[in-house]
């Protein structure tokens, strides 16, 4: 039942967000300061790990491909599938998570812990569409990262591949062209899209509602993270077998 109770709760959020809205003027530089710190702000760790993730997929692919009869040009193929597929969009989110999430359920806890939430509502302002509806449009550019993470976990399984000397750069982009299925790239930004309210709106909700002081905050962003990551997990299976299946 408790369970039951927080699902509800999160859905009752969710419609509360859309209602009310905070004038235009105030939104829209609100929009761009999440932009700034939800998105931008975590560019430089998804560009690291997904190169090296290319990296280690080309690699592991390679050492595994030990039949002299299967052509190198398979390690590029396995790298773009990988890549495209599951690690950009998914893997991407899951770090997603870990930082963007635990920013905002700890801003918005520090809020409610400071009774500035409190505030806002006597003020009579919306403070779910205040504080939350700026971080769903925001992280709606989510789809640019994955996009960015895509390219440079490819890029990085290339160099591994060339400067390991696991397969010349010719076969690595000739298994790169392999049997390419532009939907395969649909499905992936579509996952992200969904992945991408998801990360602004279950940290929120575990912000939003929480109660104590600067302890429970840090346990409600550890919270968070870990429902935040089930529920990408059980989401990436539900879309895969209706996109793909």
């Amino acid at each position: 039942m408790k369970y039951l109770e927080a699902i509800g709760k999160y859905f009752i959020m969710i419609w509360e967000v859309f209602k009310k809205p905070t004038k235009w003027r105030i939104m829209k530089s609100l929009i761009l300061k999440e932009v700034d710190d939800l998105v931008f702000g975590a560019m430089g760790i998804i560009i690291f790990i997904s190169f090296f993730i290319g990296g280690v997929v080309t690699i592991q692919t390679a050492l595994n491909l030990t039949n002299p009869l299967l052509p190198k040009s398979l390690i590029g193929f396995a790298a773009r599938q990988s890549v495209i597929l599951e690690f950009a969009p998914t893997f991407t989110s899951i770090i997603m998570a870990g930082k963007v999430g635990s920013y905002i359920t700890s801003s918005i806890g520090t809020m409610r812990v400071t009774e500035q939430i409190d505030a806002l509502e006597v003020m009579g302002v919306n403070s779910l569409n205040y504080l939350v509806f700026p971080k769903i449009i925001a992280v709606m550019m989510y789809p640019f990262a994955v996009a960015v993470s895509m390219f440079v976990g490819i890029t990085g399984g290339w160099v591994a591949a060339v400067f390991g000397g696991f397969a010349p750069s010719g076969e690595f982009i000739k298994g790169l062209q392999m049997d390419f299925d532009a939907f395969h790239v649909t499905y992936a930004l579509i996952k992200s899209v969904v992945f991408a309210f998801i990360i602004a709106t279950v940290p929120s909700y575990h912000g939003f509602y929480m109660k104590g002081g600067a302890l429970e905050v840090g346990k409600a962003s550890t919270t968070s993270f870990v429902w935040t990551s089930v529920v990408i997990i059980i989401t990436n299976y539900i879309l895969t077998q209706l996109l793909l299946g």
